[in-house]
């Protein structure tokens, strides 16, 4: 887990898989976290001397697992920053949640975020910020003795907890997610959400940059299995 996992680099950008239970970024726990690991990677490969710099320009929640690119320069943050802002950054998840779902839908909820309990929700206050999803049901299994559904997701908004909070709001909570579930989740070691695809515009070169990546957890191939 201590090994940085790269799947693009180049002078500016730096795309890595995060494994589940990795940070994004330190916090106070000082846990293992991806912008450390990153900078490690990168002063140990290139013999830099002193600070390296990395920027990071989103982040996945530690129990979330997939693609996230890292950048190099300043420069190179700024600009991927900007696209962020306006929701030019294309994030697809495969996420596993309790129940049969419909085949497709669209979410749209105002969530609150609780920054004492880092936790968001559900509101009808004009304080609460857009939340919109689309999903497609890519298979129903039976795992554990239980009704599992395996969901394309496409992020119109990043929300803090969005995924989970919206799936859990429609009675289909994540697959072990203990924080927001309800009494259909059991305590499971994690949640199982991938971030499998990510596009963005490179900062310099301007091409359009795809890259998409198979889930690691079992639970996901046998859900992949299924739609198969």
């Amino acid at each position: 887990m201590n090994e940085l996992e790269v799947i693009y680099e180049d002078n500016h950008v730096l795309v890595v898989y995060k494994q589940p239970g990795i940070l994004s970024q330190e916090d106070h726990t000082k846990d293992l976290d991806l912008v450390n690991m990153a900078k490690k990677y990168l002063k140990e490969k290139y013999q830099k001397p002193g600070n390296v710099y990395v920027g990071l320009v989103h982040r996945l929640d530690r129990m979330t697992s997939g693609v996230l690119v890292l950048a190099k320069t300043s420069k190179a943050a700024s600009r991927l920053s900007e696209q962020m802002k306006k929701g030019q950054f294309n994030k697809k998840y495969y996420v596993i949640v309790h129940g049969k779902t419909n085949d497709y839908g669209i979410l749209e909820n105002k969530l609150l975020k609780d920054e004492k309990k880092n936790k968001s929700f559900v509101t009808n206050s004009p304080n609460g910020k857009l939340a919109s999803l689309e999903y497609r049901r890519l298979s129903t299994f039976s795992h554990k003795n239980d009704l599992f559904s395996l969901i394309d997701v496409k992020l119109n908004t990043g929300r803090h907890h969005q995924i989970r909070v919206q799936f859990n709001h429609i009675n289909h909570p994540l697959y072990g997610d203990t924080k927001y579930g309800n009494d259909k989740v059991k305590s499971y070691e994690k949640f199982f959400l991938c971030a499998y695809s990510l596009e963005f515009i490179h900062p310099t070169t301007k091409q359009l940059m795809h890259f998409s990546i198979q889930p690691k957890d079992s639970i996901f191939q046998i859900a992949i299995t299924k739609n198969k």
